[in-house]
């Protein structure tokens, strides 16, 4: 694309502080992005001269000769002129630029991105040269011009001389549309609108899964529900839930992450919007719908893991991951403090109704707004996609998954090992707690419900900042596998301090103390084990976390199952020693078998 020049008769001096400029003189000052420069015409030559921006100023060259009326159309990415079409003679003086100690910065009085500004200084001193003293003439009758690369013709682009209150010509950009500034939002990173969209579907994700544990209920008053019926209903959720983990991973590597997320999307909320419907069919109707909606939910995790493999790079991929995973926990603390609201006044459907309605705006987003790879979008700007393409990271699609190859890795096996150590501890903490709160501290009901908060939202926090730690000391140059390995041992070695603790404490202040220590230093593990698939296998990265969340899945289901056993037989505090014993196996898995670096290509 080529733009018109805009060229003045004034002089060009202040500007680079000591530089001098003598009256007559012709002179654009170039600027696009963090390329500047001052640009002359010698005769029919287009002469220019780029400079950067020292501690001690601008460096800068010279320009001289007989300069032409002209139109002069610059090429955008070399600054060199397209053509110089001569109408009239016009004499200019030699230009001297010299190195400056202070520089005068003037800033645009608009942006726009992609776009150049020109700007024009004239000296008050006929015949004279402007000094860097000479205040009047820096901006004044200063002139920027813009242009829209994909709409701008340059056959249009003229220019023209007009008088000026001090006799001087100047002249103007006559033809084409000046771009109006470029709203911030716009100019906000693509690949971070796409972690801000998969945020939102995480926090929808945990809103329908907990209105459940609060509407069950009033159901079960409703409908005569005993005990077991209630527990039969929570884990139906699991059979469809593990049915997707790998099968969602397969699809997102194969047909994009954007069609399997919003097809899961799409999937639990009608599922989560049909629960009251089902429910009054009958109990056989509600449990087939509560295990469609985690067959929704289960694609989640790796469709997510996927996209944010080919959107972000390396250097930002742990925040990233920890962001739309805390998504997750505050969707889990939303669905707590609303659902109780929405049932007293609307009652228990209310909370199916309203949750599952919000994943019809996700998804009009979605469809808008995301692609399946930085290829894919149109809209996405050349430096952000060289930014993001700039990575090792492969983007081609996959057509075969070679199990062999992937289950034949070390660094698989401590992924998929670590998951189920991880996720038996996580998973008793967040289902047995309220128990715990009542019997051994004894809070009653609505307090327990109350601290069964704070868990969520400790592991919201530190895993936000986990991951700005991880992408810190990656940036540092530290190794990825170090980090890797440091963040992952915090996450394993951190809730298994404060268990131990939890044994010895008697003061409930204290125990609750200890349960958000524990889960707050647990949410490290977004930026170790998490954030691993990408690295280990980027091409799979769907694949690899459908694996260990498939293995984390049966660790919550075998733990709280086995966590009732254990109490009927023991204490708390043998629960407790179960999951320091497996955080410690854990913790050995990692360190001995686990890598930052690509093993599956």
């Amino acid at each position: 694309m080529a733009i018109g020049g805009l060229i003045s008769n004034r002089s060009f001096g202040s500007f680079i502080g000591s530089g001098k400029v003598c009256q007559g003189e012709q002179a654009i000052l170039l600027h696009k992005g963090e390329r500047s420069g001052i640009a002359v015409l010698h005769g029919n030559m287009f002469y220019r001269k780029l400079w950067s921006q020292t501690a001690n100023g601008f460096l800068s060259g010279y320009t001289c000769g007989r300069y032409l009326r002209s139109s002069v159309h610059l090429d955008e990415n070399t600054l060199k002129p397209l053509s110089v079409s001569p109408n009239g003679r016009q004499l200019i003086s030699s230009v001297s630029l010299c190195h400056c100690k202070k520089s005068h910065k003037v800033s645009p009085r608009q942006r726009s991105r992609g776009s150049f500004g020109y700007y024009s200084f004239s000296s008050p001193v006929p015949g004279g040269c402007l000094e860097p003293s000479d205040k009047d003439g820096i901006g004044k009758n200063s002139t920027s011009a813009y242009y829209k690369s994909e709409e701008y013709d340059i056959t249009e682009a003229k220019v023209d001389s007009l008088p000026s209150p001090d006799g001087m010509n100047e002249a103007i950009l006559v033809g084409g549309d000046m771009q109006e500034a470029v709203p911030l939002w716009q100019d906000f990173p693509k690949r971070w609108v796409i972690v801000l969209l998969c945020f939102a579907a995480f926090l929808l994700c945990n809103m329908d899964r907990v209105n459940m544990s609060i509407a069950i209920l009033p159901m079960s008053k409703e409908f005569n529900w005993n005990s077991a019926t209630v527990g039969l209903i929570q884990s139906s959720f699991f059979w469809g839930y593990l049915l997707t983990q790998i099968l969602g991973g397969i699809w997102a590597d194969k047909i994009g992450g954007k069609l399997v997320l919003g097809f899961g999307v799409v999937w639990w909320s009608v599922a989560t919007v049909l629960t009251p419907i089902a429910a009054r069919f009958g109990l056989p109707f509600l449990l087939i719908m509560r295990a469609f909606m985690g067959i929704g939910e289960g694609v989640a995790m790796p469709a997510m893991n996927n996209l944010l493999s080919k959107w972000i790079p390396v250097s930002e991929r742990s925040r990233s991951l920890a962001l739309v995973y805390s998504g997750m926990y505050l969707g889990s603390v939303i669905g707590l403090a609303f659902s109780p609201i929405l049932i007293n006044k609307f009652g228990w459907p209310s909370v199916f109704y309203s949750f599952g309605s919000l994943g019809s705006i996700w998804f009009a987003l979605w469809l808008r707004k995301a692609y399946s790879s930085p290829k894919e979008d149109p809209e996405l700007s050349i430096e952000e996609k060289k930014k993001i393409m700039g990575g090792s990271i492969s983007k081609e699609p996959v057509t075969v998954i070679p199990w062999r190859l992937i289950l034949s890795k070390a660094p698989v096996w401590a992924l998929i090992i670590s998951h189920f150590c991880h996720n038996w501890g996580t998973f008793i903490l967040l289902t047995w707690m309220p128990t715990y709160y009542n019997q051994v501290l004894k809070f009653n009901l609505t307090e327990s419900g109350l601290l069964c908060v704070l868990p969520w939202l400790t592991m919201a926090a530190f895993a936000n900042i986990g991951g700005w730690i991880a992408d810190t000391l990656v940036s540092k140059g530290l190794s990825v596998t170090i980090v890797r390995k440091i963040m992952q041992s915090i996450g394993f070695l951190g809730p298994a301090f404060f268990l131990t603790q939890l044994i010895h404490v008697k003061t409930p202040a204290m125990a609750v103390l200890c349960m958000a220590c524990s889960q707050g230093s647990d949410a490290f593990s977004q930026s170790g084990l998490y954030s691993n698939h990408q690295d280990i296998g980027p091409r799979y990265a769907g694949v690899l976390l459908g694996l260990s969340n498939t293995a984390g899945v049966l660790a919550g289901v075998f733990g709280t199952a086995a966590t009732g056993y254990i109490l009927q037989r023991g204490s708390w505090n043998d629960v407790f020693k179960v999951s320091v014993a497996l955080y410690i196996i854990g913790t050995l898995v990692w360190n001995l078998f686990s890598t930052g670096e690509k093993v599956l290509d």
